[in-house]
C-alpha cells in the first residue's frame, strides 16, 4: 500500500512540473511568405519589381577591352599597342505616376589603361518625369540629334559636348514631330574657364540648347542649336537621316556663328598640335551603315571642316552570339593647316548585359 502510494504521488509531481514546463516552451514563429521577384514589362525588357515596393529596377552594363595603335585625334600621338578596358555598371528604376512614369538613370564608368593607370566616374545620374530631365548626361545638342556615325571615332571633327548638368523638356507630339529645350551648365566655379580661356569662375547664365525634329517613313530630319554664354556665341546642327533597307545613311552639317575663334557648340576634339583647331565656319559628316548579314554589318564616315580637317573612318561590326561585339576599325585624319596627318586603328571586344 505504501509503494502504491508513493508511486501515485510520483506519477502525480511529474505531471505537474511536466505542465510548467511546457508553458514555458518558446513556440516557433510562423515564417514569412515568401516574396519571390516579379517581373515589371510595363518600361521594356530587363525591369523587375523591387520586393515590397511598385519601383522597377533594370540593371546592365557592359565590359571592354581594346586594343589602339596611334592616335585618331593627335598627329603627334604615334604609341605602339596601348591596351584599354572598361566596364560599365547601369542602374534604372521607374516607377507609375499620376504624371507618367518617373525614372532614374545611373552609369558608373571604371577605366584600366596600360601601364596602370585606373580612373573611377560617375559617368550619368538623372531624373525624369513628364518630359522633363534634371541631371547629370551628354548635352542635348549631341543627344537630340544622335551624334555622329556608327564607328568609334566618330567625334575626331568636334560634334558638341558630352557629361554635364541639365535641366531638359523633351517634346513628342506622336505624328512624328518632336522638340527639345535645355539649360546646360555652363561651367563657373573656382578657378574656371570658358574654351578659350575665358574667366568663368563667377559666370551664372547657363548655357541654351533647343531642338526640333519630324521623322516620315524611313527619313528623319532634325535641326538643334546651342548657345555659349560665356563666349556668347554658338553653333548650329542640322541632320538628315534615311534607311534605304539595303543600307542606311546620315548627313549632318553645322554652322559656327563666329568661325574665328571657338565655343562650347563648334570647338576642338584635337590634342596635342590639334588641340586649338576647331571647324572655323563650318563642319560637315556623313556616314554609311551596311548590314551584310543577321550578325555582321560595316561602317563608314567622313568629316570636313572649314579649318579644313578631314576625318575618315571604317569599320566592322561583328556579333558572333548575342551581346558580344568585336570591331576592328581604322581611321585617317588629316589637319590641312598645320600640315601633318594620321593614321590610327582600334580592335574592340565587347560584352554588353
Amino acid at each position: 500500500m505504501n509503494i502504491k502510494s508513493l508511486l501515485l504521488g510520483s506519477a502525480a509531481a511529474l505531471a505537474v512540473v511536466s505542465g510548467a514546463q511546457a508553458a514555458d516552451a518558446i513556440v516557433a514563429a510562423e515564417p514569412e511568405p515568401l516574396e519571390y521577384v516579379r517581373i515589371c514589362d510595363a518600361y521594356g525588357a530587363g525591369y523587375f519589381f523591387i520586393p515590397g515596393t511598385e519601383t522597377c529596377l533594370k540593371i546592365g552594363g557592359m565590359v571592354r577591352t581594346e586594343g589602339k595603335w596611334y592616335n585618331a585625334y593627335n598627329p603627334a600621338d604615334r604609341y605602339g599597342t596601348l591596351w584599354h578596358t572598361r566596364a560599365q555598371l547601369h542602374v534604372d528604376t521607374a516607377s507609375d505616376t499620376e504624371y507618367g512614369p518617373l525614372k532614374t538613370n545611373t552609369v558608373y564608368r571604371f577605366d584600366w589603361q596600360d601601364g596602370g593607370s585606373t580612373s573611377t566616374k560617375l559617368l550619368f545620374a538623372n531624373i525624369s518625369l513628364a518630359g522633363f530631365t534634371v541631371g547629370k548626361l551628354d548635352s542635348q545638342y549631341n543627344l537630340y540629334v544622335g551624334y555622329a556615325g556608327n564607328v568609334i571615332n566618330d567625334d575626331v571633327v568636334y560634334d558638341g559636348p558630352y557629361e554635364l548638368n541639365q535641366l531638359t523638356y523633351n517634346y513628342d507630339a506622336g505624328n512624328g514631330f518632336t522638340a527639345v529645350i535645355s539649360l546646360e551648365d555652363s561651367n563657373s566655379g573656382s578657378g574656371a574657364k570658358g574654351v578659350n580661356g575665358e574667366d568663368s569662375s563667377d559666370h551664372y547664365a547657363p548655357d541654351v540648347v533647343a531642338g526640333l525634329g519630324y521623322k516620315a517613313g524611313n527619313f528623319g530630319f532634325k535641326v538643334v542649336g546651342g548657345y555659349d554664354s560665356i563666349v556668347e556665341e554658338g553653333a548650329i546642327k542640322a541632320r538628315v537621316d534615311a534607311d534605304f533597307g539595303v543600307l542606311k545613311a546620315f548627313l549632318m552639317g553645322g554652322w559656327n556663328t563666329d568661325g574665328d575663334k571657338l565655343n562650347k557648340y563648334a570647338s576642338s576634339n584635337g590634342t596635342g598640335p590639334a588641340k586649338t583647331i576647331g571647324w572655323g565656319d563650318w563642319a560637315v559628316w556623313g556616314g554609311v551603315t551596311v548590314p551584310i548579314n543577321a550578325k555582321l554589318q560595316a561602317n563608314a564616315q567622313v568629316a570636313y571642316t572649314d579649318s579644313k580637317i578631314f576625318a575618315a573612318t571604317a569599320n566592322v561590326r561583328w556579333n558572333p552570339v548575342k551581346n558580344l561585339l568585336v570591331q576592328p576599325e581604322v581611321s585617317y585624319t588629316n589637319w590641312d593647316s598645320i600640315n601633318q596627318d594620321q593614321w590610327a586603328g582600334v580592335l574592340r571586344f565587347q560584352r554588353s548585359f
